[in-house]
């Protein structure tokens, strides 16, 4: 079986216990490459039997991943059918939600749109209070979120601050995101390692029998079809081309998107304005 590539790094703290590590420079974009990491880190979870739990970390505390591709990138994800049967991007997210293997994701940084998606897939996420920035900003720039972020915030949040997350387009800190249910907990920098690291070990040391029933119970009750998702997906590529999308995308790209780094920082920020001369 494929190993992951290096920009989706396993640290086997235990047989039952991964660390994976997003290393992919300068920014954590997330494009085709990071698909195909996830994929065959994916495939190795379900097959390993003494596998528990993965925590998600970033190598970079300034990005945990920043967001999708804006310049192209994407190869085949929107259009090639996963093991699921569904497009790639979709199969991703789903897969790692119906994984018998538990999945928590442990935020520093930068997470935006299909980011943001992706740890809302993950079955918890536990957040650095003074170092994130979460949201999902495509309506600021002419789309909507197209990888399950419609469909799985209100779940968890709310149709009320769904919307204002959605329509807002903003940033969230981690203490917001902590109240509003974004995230499970927003933990002081110094102690998120040590916390995440507890639970794990201690999730780590039941039976995977018991939480792969107690997953897909809960499961049965709290996730999206995949008719929803795929819906949302296929109307986010036709986003994709409507002229008004395009014109913010290219003003974003001019103004520093995926090159410079204070500006990966704080775009979200700007939308605004993003098109004022």
């Amino acid at each position: 079986m494929a190993e992951a590539p290096a920009h989706v790094r396993v640290i086997k703290e235990t047989s039952a216990y991964w660390r994976v590590l997003f290393d992919y420079p300068p920014f954590n974009i997330v494009d085709a490459t990071i698909f195909e990491g996830l994929q065959a880190l994916i495939a190795q979870m379900d097959t390993d039997p003494n596998l528990r739990v993965v925590a998600f970390e970033s190598a970079n505390p300034e990005f945990y991943l920043a967001h999708f591709d804006l310049t192209g990138k994407m190869g085949n994800i929107m259009t090639a059918v996963g093991p699921s049967g569904l497009p790639i991007l979709m199969d991703t997210f789903v897969r790692l939600t119906k994984s018998p293997v538990v999945s928590i994701a442990k935020i520093r940084g930068c997470v935006r749109g299909v980011s943001s998606e992706f740890v809302l897939a993950c079955d918890m996420r536990f957040a650095s209070r003074e170092n994130t920035l979460l949201g999902q900003p495509e309506v600021g720039v002419g789309l909507h979120p197209g990888g399950g972020g419609a469909e799985r915030l209100p779940q968890l949040v709310g149709r009320g601050r769904a919307l204002e997350i959605i329509l807002g387009g903003n940033d969230f800190d981690g203490d917001t995101a902590e109240r509003y249910g974004y995230v499970n907990r927003a933990l002081p920098d110094a102690g998120l390692d040590d916390f995440v690291d507890a639970l794990a070990r201690r999730i780590a040391s039941f039976d995977r029998r018991a939480i792969t029933a107690a997953k897909k119970l809960i499961n049965q009750v709290s996730l999206p079809s995949a008719d929803r998702l795929l819906d949302a997906l296929n109307s986010f590529q036709t986003a994709l081309t409507w002229p008004e999308a395009q014109q913010r995308i290219q003003a974003l790209l001019k103004g520093g998107l995926q090159q410079d780094s204070d500006f990966e920082k704080r775009w979200p920020a700007l939308l605004g304005e993003l098109l004022e001369t």
